[in-house]
């Protein structure tokens, strides 16, 4: 009995899901960001020139799977307020997959909010290295990307072009 009022939950869940389904095909998906810890050292050529090294870690922002994640380490060169991503590796993980992403390219600059610097907005490319499992499909992809801060050591973090059998249906 247990099962089968179960099966039904489950299906009309599945059934209410499928017409939202197609807000997905935009290939987009949208992680919240927290940085845990940031190195930055100067290059001592010149003022302003530093080397900056992130940690940080990613949510799924909302939908089905919201508990997948991101694990990443960056290294950028600033002069002053404009940034060059030099290198990036990410460990994605969700339901039943793993995948692991490598910096293309990328560019940041610093975004001012009351005359003080609120975070940092980033673009760019990842290519996956590695992808197995749910998240398969991600493997010799290149997926672009947008940052955008959104308070104290947070960030959005948005992928454009994420194949689509990676999204829930």
């Amino acid at each position: 009995m247990k099962q089968s009022f179960l099966t039904i939950v489950l299906c009309s869940a599945f059934g209410l899901l499928g017409p939202t389904g197609g807000a997905l095909a935009d290939s987009i998906r949208r992680y919240d960001c927290t940085i845990d810890g940031t190195d930055r050292e100067p290059v001592g050529d010149r003022n302003g020139h530093i080397i900056v090294s992130l940690q940080y870690t990613c949510h799924i922002a909302d939908g089905l799977l919201r508990d997948a994640g991101i694990t990443s380490i960056s290294v950028s060169e600033w002069d002053s307020e404009k940034g060059r991503y030099l290198a990036s590796l990410d460990v994605h993980r969700a339901l039943e997959g793993y995948a692991v992403g490598q910096l293309v390219e990328g560019d940041g600059s610093s975004v001012m909010e009351d005359n003080r610097a609120a975070g940092i907005a980033a673009t760019g490319k990842t290519v996956f290295k590695f992808a197995s499992g749910s998240l398969a499909a991600l493997s010799g992809k290149t997926v672009k990307f947008t940052t955008k801060p959104v308070g104290f050591r947070r960030f959005e973090m948005e992928f454009a072009d994420w194949p689509e059998a990676t999204q829930p249906k």
